[in-house]
């Protein structure tokens, strides 16, 4: 089914499938690669998402309450069992998926801000295919954000509160806007870069990444966290969190 989101003065028809979020990639990136060495602390961290028994016993934070009561109640619950390998595999399933997606994020970021930080382009990669890539970077990132906020977030938000867009409480929306704020003054740069209207100045394209580089980062781990099985299954049955589509 194809669905028409409208972002920042951008019109996507979006099919509904898991490839609508991100685009392929061949695997995950090493943070050892040159490219991840060059960058600021904040970008280097990644989830990690390997289901050993260890960190399927292992227990995370609670997640934000969207009010006491909620957190007088989570605290008066019971600690849970350890999960058996198979129901670790099922809750974590969201979060595996979503981290998958996000590396496409790290490792586009990864390719734009070296080139910035170091005034060299990757081998092989002209000017036009850099500035490419970060406009690439901010369209993937548009239509991801909007797929979330219109089908995927609806969905968690009606038992989760990390979720939930009334109120103005959710975290993670806070950092969309906050990334798309960046986003914006990004594509600004880049387009007029592209148009002649303005020479490309790596200094100048590494300042417009750095003012929202520290919180596109820290949502696209906190979001994978917030999905990992610990977390998700304080408020999904098995049954229940195998309905849920991404």
């Amino acid at each position: 089914m194809l669905h028409l989101i409208r972002l920042s003065g951008h019109r996507f028809n979006v099919r509904l499938s898991p490839i609508s979020l991100s685009v392929a990639v061949k695997g995950p990136a090493s943070i050892h690669n040159p490219i991840y060495q060059s960058l600021p602390a904040y970008s280097t961290r990644r989830s990690t998402m390997s289901s050993s028994a260890d960190q399927s016993q292992r227990a995370e934070a609670a997640p934000a309450s969207a009010g006491a009561s909620e957190q007088t109640a989570a605290s008066s619950k019971p600690e849970l069992p350890p999960l058996t390998p198979a129901e670790f595999r099922a809750y974590n399933r969201l979060a595996e998926h979503m981290d998958y997606f996000h590396e496409h994020f790290r490792r586009s970021w990864a390719i734009l801000y070296s080139a910035a930080s170091t005034g060299k382009r990757p081998a092989g990669m002209s000017m036009k295919q850099l500035l490419d890539e970060g406009l690439s970077l901010i369209k993937y990132l548009e239509t991801h954000h909007g797929i979330e906020e219109s089908f995927f977030f609806p969905i968690l938000a009606r038992k989760m509160p990390q979720f939930r867009a009334t109120g103005g409480k959710s975290e993670l929306l806070k950092q969309h806007q906050q990334i798309h704020a960046g986003m914006d003054l990004l594509e600004d740069y880049i387009r007029k870069v592209k148009n002649r209207e303005t020479e490309l100045d790596m200094s100048v394209l590494k300042e417009k990444m750095d003012s929202w580089g520290e919180v596109l980062h820290k949502h696209l781990d906190q979001e994978v966290e917030t999905l990992g099985a610990e977390n998700m299954r304080k408020y999904w049955t098995m049954d229940e969190i195998r309905t849920i589509p991404i």
